[in-house]
C-alpha cells in the first residue's frame, strides 16, 4: 500500500518570465498542491538555500528545477554548489533547459544532476513535461526527509 503523497517544497531557479509562468501553470493544475518557490538567478538560488538575506526564512526546498543559463552565477555553478555542500547535496536537482548540447549534459550529471531535462519549445509539450517531473518525483520517487 502506498502512502498519500505530501505536498512538496519545490524551488525554480529560472531567468525566463516566460518559462517562470509556463511551470507555475503546470503546477497549479496538479491537484497535491505543491509551492513552487522562484529564484531568478544563481544569487538568489544560493540565498534561498543558504536562508540568507530576503530569504531567511525560507523552507528547504525538497526537489530543485534548475535552468543553466542564469544571470550572476549559471547552474552549473550552482549545482557544483549543492552538490558539493554536506547540507544540501541530498535535494535532487532537475536541470530544466533549453541547451541539448552534449557537453552541458555530460557536465550536469558530472556534478551529480539527478536527470537533465531539454526544455521542449511548444507550449503544451513544455507544461505536459514539468507536469511529469512534478509526478515523478511527488508520486513515484521517495523524496529524503525535511529534517536533514
Amino acid at each position: 500500500m502506498t502512502t498519500p503523497a505530501r505536498p512538496i517544497d519545490v524551488l525554480l531557479v529560472e531567468d525566463d518570465p516566460g518559462d517562470e509562468l509556463m511551470t507555475r501553470e503546470a503546477f497549479e493544475d496538479n491537484k497535491i498542491g505543491n509551492t513552487l518557490h522562484v529564484a531568478r538567478d544563481g544569487e538568489e538560488a544560493l540565498d534561498f538555500l543558504y536562508r540568507r538575506g530576503a530569504h531567511a526564512g525560507a523552507p528547504r526546498p525538497d526537489l530543485i528545477l534548475l535552468d543553466l543559463n542564469l544571470p550572476k552565477y549559471d547552474g552549473r555553478q550552482v549545482l557544483e554548489q549543492i552538490k558539493s555542500d554536506p547540507e544540501l547535496s541530498h535535494i535532487p536537482v532537475v536541470v530544466l533547459t533549453t541547451s541539448a548540447a552534449e557537453e552541458d549534459i555530460l557536465r550536469s550529471y558530472k556534478l551529480h544532476a539527478n536527470a537533465y531535462v531539454t526544455k521542449p519549445v511548444d507550449l503544451e509539450q513544455f507544461i505536459s513535461a514539468v507536469r511529469q517531473i512534478d509526478e515523478f518525483f511527488v508520486q513515484v520517487v521517495r523524496l529524503p526527509p525535511q529534517s536533514l
